[in-house]
């Protein structure tokens, strides 16, 4: 495999684009999908099974029986994927496609050794279709702000879905458990910091605009985590300051 592409999945039976899923790998025979069944309540687990059948060889299934929410549900993705597959690149997504897969793919042909951790950006551009709500985008940019500042690197959209990591950088970014359950990119780019130093990381990572991405649905982050930020934002601060 060239490409693994890890997708948690919480409840997803009702919205999960299958057809989307299914022509992209057929498409590329190169590339595997990696669906994390987080506990899911719903018939998510039974449909990926379906899917996998579908395309076998292409979608492997990381069955978790107990939600542990999209951060580390990500993270067993990754980790079976390096125990168990071949690969040159791994990524994340959304079950949602908010972000295309296509562009995963060409943001995944961006990986190489002087580059190794490639992420989408949702910069709204003349030439391109960023379909993002207002009120989304202006505490995300709150957000942003606030999150470059604490890593003393300038990041346009540390929490854009969609990020490609080389093997190496994968191994490091994932090696522990997060913290935060959404807020989790913060961590992913503060253990790289740590692990190339902040000079490098510059010079190995990249913040690709994306071509296209829109708000999908109703978000799986409830409202009322919005009051919690600040207490996950102090939490990461606190364990990675002198990173």
């Amino acid at each position: 495999m060239n490409l693994v592409i890890v997708v948690p999945c919480f409840n997803e039976a009702e919205r999960l684009p299958v057809a989307d899923f299914l022509n992209f790998v057929r498409q590329h025979p190169e590339v595997q999908l990696c669906f994390v069944n987080d506990g899911s309540k719903d018939n998510t687990l039974s449909l990926l099974n379906q899917m996998m059948l579908e395309v076998p060889g292409q979608i492997c299934i990381k069955d978790l029986p107990m939600n542990q929410g999209k951060a580390n549900a990500v993270r067993e993705g990754f980790l079976c994927s390096l125990k168990k597959v071949a690969f040159d690149r791994i990524a994340f997504l959304d079950a949602d496609l908010s972000t295309p897969l296509e562009e995963c793919w060409r943001l995944a042909q961006m990986i190489s050794e002087k580059k190794e951790f490639i992420f989408g950006s949702r910069i709204k551009k003349l030439d391109n279709t960023i379909d993002r709500k207002w009120h989304r985008f202006l505490i995300g940019r709150m957000v942003a702000t606030v999150i470059s500042k604490m890593l003393k690197i300038a990041v346009y959209d540390t929490q854009c879905g969609c990020k490609v990591f080389s093997t190496n950088a994968a191994t490091q970014a994932m090696q522990h458990t997060f913290i935060s359950k959404w807020l989790f990119d913060v961590e992913i780019f503060y253990r790289l910091k740590s692990y190339f130093g902040k000079e490098n990381l510059v010079q190995k990572s990249e913040e690709v605009p994306l071509n296209n991405w829109r708000d999908v649905g109703v978000s799986k982050v409830k409202w009322t985590y919005f009051f919690v930020i600040g207490l996950d934002l102090f939490f990461i601060y606190k364990k990675y300051r002198n990173t």
